[in-house]
């Protein structure tokens, strides 16, 4: 029944194997790797991209002219050691004023953007514009964008965003460019700010297929009850939806998370393609975060989802806030023509029997980010609302 291997043959099958797996392993690529979008799975491949940074040391992003600053906010602490020895890591931002951090030629990527800033984060405004656009394709408080919507810390632990002690706030959304972009930072708050950051970037090609990065804020506070809470509307190009940042404020005793997320795509009127089941279940959590054996709300921060901030009140008649995300890294909700995407503000009313249990309206303090790619041209953002309807209460 079992034939004998000769020598020669078993070698051809070890050689045969080989292969097979330096192939799985080591696909062949048609096209030279770009540089962007760098990962373990390709991060052997050499490419033709140049990489750049820019921080208060070299807001240019110039080669070869980085910690040449002879003057700078710590001046002073290097008086002895002299030029290149940390003379500007950060700058002051003054109230009213508009920080341009950063602004160069392309084509390439921003690959990642730390940023660390004192003062008020919802009212310090982040813009991106991509290729010379007259109107940002990013306006987002800067403590929202990095999923920190309450002003406060939490450490949040993310493949698209993090969070790190003492307030690091990092992004690796990929954001390609084709001819330049320019991002700024306005101070619309009282008092002066300062900003630590670092903008790593490369230059390169970018696939003809490639779509920008979008970000978007909305407030409302209160939801009119009955009305549901818009996340992202009017919309249009091609693209794919790709993340959803909320601070949620109920105002009231009890549960809150029963509200459906909802996406309409392209031709979607009265009714959504996509419609969820509850506002816990699209965060990726269950049975209102609560942990079964503490019955006290237990954050989470993963890879694609998370509720890294709880807020309760020191007054415990004072209802908490919730900083929560979704990130649609692996599940992209993909359209062609427009997308607009809402949730209910619902819950539970009080009851003492099972039998009497009824959905309540809310009338919640809700914020949000909706993070999408699209083609250009985009449509302009709504106004941002006023520094006091930023400012949480």
């Amino acid at each position: 029944m079992f034939k004998t291997v000769s020598g020669m043959a078993l070698h051809s099958i070890i050689q045969l194997s080989l292969l097979c797996l330096m192939t799985a392993c080591f696909p062949a690529y048609a096209e030279p790797f770009n540089g962007i979008d760098s990962s373990l799975s390709n991060i052997y491949r050499t490419s033709e991209a140049k990489s750049r940074s820019m921080s208060p040391e070299n807001p240019t992003g110039e080669p070869g002219k980085g910690a040449m600053a002879t003057e700078g906010l710590s001046k002073r602490y290097a008086r002895n050691l002299g030029q290149g020895w940390k003379i500007s890591p950060a700058v002051r931002v003054k109230p009213g004023q508009v920080l341009t951090m950063g602004e160069t030629q392309g084509p390439g990527a921003i690959e990642h953007i730390w940023l660390t800033a004192t003062g008020n984060w919802r009212t310090s405004i982040l813009r991106i514009y991509w290729d010379g656009e007259a109107e940002p394709s990013v306006e987002v408080p800067v403590g929202h964008f990095f999923g920190m919507g309450w002003n406060r810390y939490a450490p949040l632990n993310s493949l698209a965003v993090a969070v790190n002690p003492g307030s690091g706030f990092n992004s690796y959304w990929p954001m390609p460019f084709r001819k330049k972009f320019r991002m700024t930072l306005e101070n619309i708050g009282a008092k002066e700010m300062t900003l630590f950051y670092q903008v790593d970037y490369v230059l390169t090609n970018v696939p003809k297929d490639a779509a920008y990065l979008h970000a978007q804020f909305r407030r409302t506070n209160p939801v009119k009850e009955g009305d549901v809470y818009t996340i992202l509307d009017n919309v249009n190009g091609t693209g794919q939806y790709v993340g959803t940042y909320m601070a949620w404020g109920i105002n009231h005793a009890g549960w809150w998370g029963e509200g459906e997320i909802k996406f309409y795509l392209d031709g979607d009127r009265d009714f959504p393609t996509i419609a969820g089941t509850g506002t816990e279940d699209y965060f990726c959590g269950s049975y209102d975060f609560v942990n079964q054996t503490t019955k006290q709300y237990e954050t989470f921060s993963h890879a694609y989802s998370g509720m890294p901030q709880v807020i309760r009140s020191e007054d415990r008649d004072e209802p908490p806030r919730f900083g929560l995300y979704r990130w649609h890294i692996t599940d992209p909700i993909r359209f062609k023509e427009h997308i607009r995407v809402t949730i209910q503000d619902l819950g539970w009313k009080k009851v003492k029997t099972a039998d009497e249990a009824e959905y309540r309206l809310g009338q919640d303090d809700i914020s949000s980010v909706a993070f999408w790619y699209q083609t250009e041209p985009h449509k302009k953002f709504p106004d941002l609302p006023s520094k006091p309807e930023l400012e949480a209460e």
